[in-house]
Formats: C-alpha cells, sequence, structure tokens
C-alpha cells in the first residue's frame, strides 16, 4: 500500500520564494518513494505545496516536513494523509 502526505503553507508577504526554496531544500530521511514540490503565485500570498509518497499503511510513520520558521508562514500548515487506491 502507498500513502501520499500532502504538507502546504501560505508565505507571509514577500517570503514566497524563500519559503519555496526552504521546503524544496528540506530532507526527509528516510527518502520517499516520490516528491513533488508546488507553488501558486498570487496577490493573497504564495502558497507552496509538498506531496510525498511512501510505502506503507494510511497509518504508517514516516518523517514529514515540520513548520518552517514563524516569520516565514502568514497562517499554520495544513496537512493532509492519503492512501493510494486502486482504480475504480
Amino acid at each position: 500500500m502507498t500513502v501520499a502526505l500532502m504538507w502546504e503553507a501560505k508565505a507571509a508577504p514577500g517570503r514566497g520564494a524563500e519559503l519555496l526554496a526552504w521546503a524544496g531544500a528540506y530532507e526527509l530521511a528516510p527518502a520517499p518513494l516520490r516528491r513533488e514540490l508546488f507553488r501558486a503565485p498570487g496577490e493573497a500570498g504564495d502558497r507552496v505545496l509538498v506531496i510525498t509518497w511512501w510505502e506503507g499503511s494510511y497509518d504508517a510513520e514516516v518523517p514529514e516536513l515540520p513548520d518552517p520558521a514563524p516569520d516565514m508562514i502568514a497562517r499554520p500548515v495544513h496537512r493532509w494523509r492519503f492512501e493510494a487506491l486502486d482504480a475504480v
């Protein structure tokens, strides 16, 4: 089974590039099976999304991205966990 973790943060004003660089450079140990990095630039503030895939059950203990420095974000980080399903 595969579990996917989603991590999303909204950058503080003017800190979008820094947040994106921080999220992209943060190393998880062990490394995930797959990792993707996204950004959504906008007038309301840049958002950064990281999705990681791991081998294991829905409740498997896997490393997660922590919260960045408080002055880098405009609100608390959002996190979601999903399990992969076979196509219906």
